[in-house]
């Protein structure tokens, strides 16, 4: 959006009394305790606010539905809670969490000018141009305002787009996620999310020690702010780009994608810990969510269950990097580096991450015990001998089982597996 600035501060206002409700709901909630009496619903914050509108002024000059929609947007909040979905609402930040929305949306509201620019009706701002990146559905009922931190308006209106329809072709692609390489395709591509170019990522690191050493709340501070904002703003659109474009050529070109089961939010927790409990290695963990961050592993995910709707099937990532997708076998010696695998058994070498993304493709992962477990769940988690079949041959467990005598004349077999042992020799 291009905002003048008298309708930008029309703008922040709208914000700033979405956040103020939204803070307030916050509290009321978090006052809760067990013994007291329940919070109040969306209905009871709505006469509550009602009541608020008629005693302050400078709330009674907002917009009613801003207000309304932002106690709307917590009970959404709270109702993802309460499912599990997500965790619980916390405080709205100037400068951090700046956005509205906004309901009641009709056709004559939205105009446009030319190819590239239409204007939109803010209600008490006015007319604001925007950018016409898409046409705006005819279905859109609402929209929000958002102001991110390096400052641009952007506005969103909701729809549900349809999904992108399956090729009809019968092939099926697996998906390994890395931080080296972002996405790694079984058919061998290997595709890297863009970000900063070293130009860039040196001046982030001077601004940040610029940053480090400025006074707080000084107007010099805050433009180093806001040009750090700016660049990461830059890798945050370069990174979404790349999202959306991988999803949609793999929604377009393959019937069925597969990805690993990923818990991404787990995983990019921070291990600081508590002050009785301090972590440990919580930097070179930190630099671990920074790597699985940048590379966009949740916004690809979430964006194919967008594009490809019922067309996505969840893989165990279990052993996926160690199994040889030619025949089978998995063990810790096949992936001789972070780019290199390598089978012990037939020799077979390839990207490490094309031969995981192969397994995923298959449908199959590698129980604890070793034995191939197909899509749905392990036919049979007893350790089973290996069969002339190669696609059988599994990993060799040195553990000799409590019955076999080891020191005995005949050779004896190796649990898991088709491997004979030398008579007399202890397996260790």
């Amino acid at each position: 959006m291009s905002p003048a600035p008298d309708q930008e501060v029309g703008l922040l206002q709208h914000c700033a009394q979405a956040r103020f409700v939204w803070n307030l709901a916050c509290e009321q909630h978090r006052h809760w305790a067990p013994g007291r009496a329940p919070a109040p619903g969306y209905y009871e914050q709505a006469r509550q606010l009602t009541e608020a509108r008629a005693e302050f002024a400078w709330l009674r000059a907002g917009s009613v539905t801003v207000q309304q929609q932002a106690l709307r947007d917590f009970a959404q909040a709270m109702r993802s809670f309460l499912e599990g979905n997500s965790r619980t609402p916390s405080w709205r930040k100037v400068g951090r969490n700046e956005g509205f929305r906004q309901v009641g949306l009709k056709r004559e509201h939205v105009q446009r000018l030319n190819r590239r620019h239409g204007r939109l009706w803010v209600p008490k701002v006015g007319w604001v141009r925007f950018q016409w990146s898409r046409a705006v559905p005819v279905v859109a009922k609402s929209y929000r305002i958002t102001r991110d931190r390096a400052g641009r308006w952007h506005v969103a209106f909701a729809v549900i787009p349809e999904p992108i329809s399956a090729p009809g072709n019968g092939r099926t692609v697996g998906v390994d996620r890395g931080v080296t390489v972002s996405a790694a395709l079984s058919t061998g591509e290997l595709l890297k999310a863009p970000g900063l170019e070293p130009k860039e990522k040196r001046r982030v690191q001077r601004l940040q020690r610029r940053l480090a050493r400025g006074r707080r709340g000084s107007s010099r501070r805050a433009r180093v702010k806001r040009a750090i904002a700016i660049l990461r703003a830059r890798e945050r659109d370069r990174r979404k780009d790349w999202v959306e474009k991988t999803s949609t050529d793999l929604a377009r070109r393959f019937d069925l994608i597969r990805v690993e089961n990923l818990n991404v939010r787990g995983m990019t927790r921070s291990a600081k810990g508590t002050a009785d409990q301090p972590g440990r290695n919580v930097r070179q963990k930190a630099g671990i969510n920074r790597g699985i961050l940048a590379n966009g592993w949740g916004q690809l995910e979430t964006r194919l269950e967008h594009k490809a709707s019922g067309r996505i099937e969840k893989i165990s990532a279990a052993y996926t990097s160690q199994q040889c997708s030619a025949c089978g076998h998995t063990a810790l010696g096949n992936r001789k580096s972070q780019a290199v695998f390598q089978c012990v058994a037939c020799r077979f070498a390839c990207h490490a991450d094309v031969n995981a993304a192969r397994n995923i493709a298959a449908g199959r992962a590698v129980t604890a015990r070793g034995a191939l477990q197909p899509l749905g769940g392990a036919m049979n988690r007893e350790p089973q001998f290996a069969t002339s079949s190669p696609a059988a041959v599994v990993s060799w467990n040195p553990r000799p089982w409590p019955w076999e005598d080891v020191n005995s004349g005949s050779p004896s077999v190796g649990r898991a597996s088709g491997r004979s042992v030398a008579p007399g020799r202890r397996r260790r």
